[in-house]
């Protein structure tokens, strides 16, 4: 068994190649831009971690890994363009380096390399494989779209929210667990908790997202501290805030929104903490992580093997960054 980190390695050595054609250099060098400045490829590794879990990893492993990062980069290509997003990972992004047109291409092309990468899987594999990864993909477009429309509303629902990070972010880390499971020979039933356990983490993730956005170190977080707050995003804090506060504290809170003074965050914090937004966000957080460890208990494998899972969970829950 190999450890996160360890596959994170081997899947960055297959992975750091040139994926497309060294001709039409003014689209296929965005596309190879965005693949260049990183990330932590949590979503391919989850599929040599599930494969792992009941087999070897296998070459069809490697190819549903790297389809998986592509797409997930065709979709940051396109949210970046749609969030007007200047600067992703340090860099900036596609649509401002190579401007937006281009951008959409590259994102396109990127998709339709994802599909060469799962046409090299094994046959009696691959109907499967598709229909999740063609269900997937669609949520994930679901999702993105109802987050854009959350933004022309006032207010959102806890439900609705949940529904939103649930198709945008968490299917996809999900979807990347049963694949490996699916590729490793895995049963239905051990395929359905290993997709719940990626789900419920993928959500206990943006809690954690959202709560340091608004209470996290600077100097660790990487970003700088209510930039949610400032762009009024509708997050699982502002959602339970809107709910649970006083009809004045809820009234100046709207109207923070409205205003956006100067002390807006310092201000819009203050009425979080009135409300003990952070400690229920801390819980809900723990509620999804339980679930998720539940799921991955009831995955019927050998403790042992589910090890570096575990470790990839709760790295993801500790982190503050």
């Amino acid at each position: 068994m190999h450890s996160f980190l360890e596959l994170s390695k081997l899947f960055e050595e297959k992975f750091n190649v040139r994926h497309f054609p060294g001709h039409t250099e003014t689209l296929y060098d965005p596309a190879q831009y965005i693949l260049g400045i990183g990330g932590k490829r949590i979503r391919p590794v989850c599929v040599l971690l599930a494969n792992e879990l009941f087999d070897e990893i296998t070459a069809d492993a490697y190819h549903a890994a790297t389809a998986i990062e592509l797409f997930h980069n065709f979709s940051l290509i396109h949210d970046d363009i749609m969030d007007k997003a200047p600067v992703r990972r340090g860099m900036q992004t596609v649509h401002m380096k190579y401007g937006e047109s281009t951008a959409l291409l590259a994102g396109d092309v990127m998709f339709v390399k994802a599909y060469e990468n799962l046409n090299k899987i094994q046959p009696f594999n691959l109907q499967k494989v598709l229909q999740l990864f063609n269900i997937t993909a669609a949520q994930v477009c679901e999702g993105q779209q109802l987050d854009m429309d959350f933004e022309k509303r006032d207010t959102v629902s806890f439900e609705e929210y949940v529904k939103m990070i649930t198709l945008k972010t968490s299917v996809l880390v999900a979807a990347s667990l049963q694949l490996g499971a699916i590729l490793g020979g895995s049963g239905e039933g051990n395929q359905k908790h290993l997709y719940e356990f990626g789900k419920n983490l993928g959500i206990a993730f943006q809690v954690q997202d959202d709560y340091l956005d608004a209470f996290g170190d600077p100097d660790k977080f990487g970003k700088q501290i209510g930039g949610d707050i400032l762009a009024n995003k509708k997050t699982f804090l502002l959602i339970h805030a809107l709910e649970v506060a006083t009809a004045e504290d809820k009234a100046a809170l709207l109207q923070l929104m409205i205003d956006n003074p100067a002390d807006k965050v310092e201000k819009v914090l203050a009425i979080f903490k009135k409300c003990k937004v952070d400690e229920w966000a801390k819980q809900l957080q723990e509620n999804y992580f339980q679930t998720a460890l539940q799921h991955l208990e009831d995955t019927a494998v050998l403790s042992a093997r589910k090890k570096p899972l575990m470790e990839l969970a709760q790295y993801l829950m500790v982190r503050e960054s």
